[in-house]
């Protein structure tokens, strides 16, 4: 099967929304934070106000102004996508078109949650959204959180539209995902870290990380192997990164995991908003030694393989 790299990048990190101490929107540690992931961490896209980003508990003002600056910032060098998912057709429209303005290159749109539409209603709501901009969309089929989950049927209607490109899948239906897939053009990216590998094995556009906010290298160092022909080396990095993925995204959201390794790092996070509550210390701590473990596997690696080059030079 032919490697391919989706509309809106590869591998994207689903990017934590920095605050400062008093808990309101930094810009600046936004603007710094979106270069080390890039130009450091190796992710070809962004994305903005989703989950990880708290998009519930951000104002329409400050997810303009974050589109704004990561655009500014790295937009010549990787795809920056806005989140603009509610429960309101027309609120979810107006922040697609906030997002378009504000210079974002895809948009993210998440199915409406609790109200629990029907599947007829999911389909207008999205392509009314899709209509509303010249952007392409990622539709976000995410039912643990929704309640709402996109059937295949939804999802072959949807991809008849000209702008609706693809799906960030966190239903855990491979099948569902494999047929699609198969009968569609939809570009399907990974929206849990643990199937980024997987998807990519049968046919996905890529990955959109949580994880890689702290461990972006090592993220990327997964699809690199694979796509680089390198099955088993590919399996054994994503072994290797399972347990600190397993710590980030289980037992508490992984906002509040990722933005205490942040922190800690001495990268732009601060506080998260309530509800959340910050990582306690044992929390950070134990977060910490499984990042230590993964970086020391990755250091591991690299000198073995350097060590290998020079017994061939030799």
């Amino acid at each position: 099967m032919p490697i391919t790299t989706g509309p809106l990048g590869r591998i994207a990190a689903a990017m934590v929304t920095p605050f400062d101490a008093a808990g309101e929107l930094d810009v600046e540690g936004a603007r710094r934070l979106a270069v080390h992931l890039v130009d450091e961490g190796g992710c070809d896209a962004l994305v903005l106000s989703g989950t990880t980003g708290e998009s519930p508990t951000t104002s329409d003002d400050e997810k303009r102004a974050l589109v704004r600056a990561v655009v500014a910032e790295v937009g010549d060098r990787a795809r920056v996508v806005a989140g603009v998912g509610s429960s309101d057709t027309r609120h979810t429209v107006a922040l697609a078109r906030d997002a378009e303005a504000a210079g974002a290159d895809g948009l993210l749109v998440v199915t409406p949650y609790y109200s629990r539409p029907t599947q007829e209603a999911v389909t207008h709501h999205l392509r009314t959204v899709a209509d509303a901009t010249g952007l392409p969309v990622l539709v976000y089929d995410i039912p643990g959180r929704t309640g709402t989950a996109l059937s295949t049927e939804t999802l072959l209607r949807l991809a008849g539209h000209p702008r609706i490109a693809g799906v960030k899948d966190c239903a855990y239906d491979l099948l569902k995902s494999s047929q699609m897939m198969a009968r569609t053009g939809l570009a399907y990216y990974a929206g849990c870290d643990e199937f980024a590998l997987p998807l990519r094995a049968i046919g996905g556009a890529g990955c959109i990380s949580t994880v890689a906010n702290v461990a972006a290298r090592q993220v990327c160092g997964v699809l690199d192997a694979y796509d680089a022909g390198e099955g088993d080396l590919a399996a054994r990095r994503h072994l290797a990164l399972a347990p600190l993925t397993e710590a980030v995204m289980t037992g508490q959201p992984g906002t509040v995991a990722a933005k205490a390794l942040l922190n800690a790092r001495g990268l732009p996070a601060g506080p998260v908003r309530g509800p959340l509550l910050d990582a306690d210390p044992a929390l950070t701590e134990r977060l910490l030694k499984l990042l230590a473990e993964v970086e020391v596997e990755v250091e591991v690696e690299v000198d073995a393989e350097a060590g290998a080059e020079v017994g061939v030079r030799g």
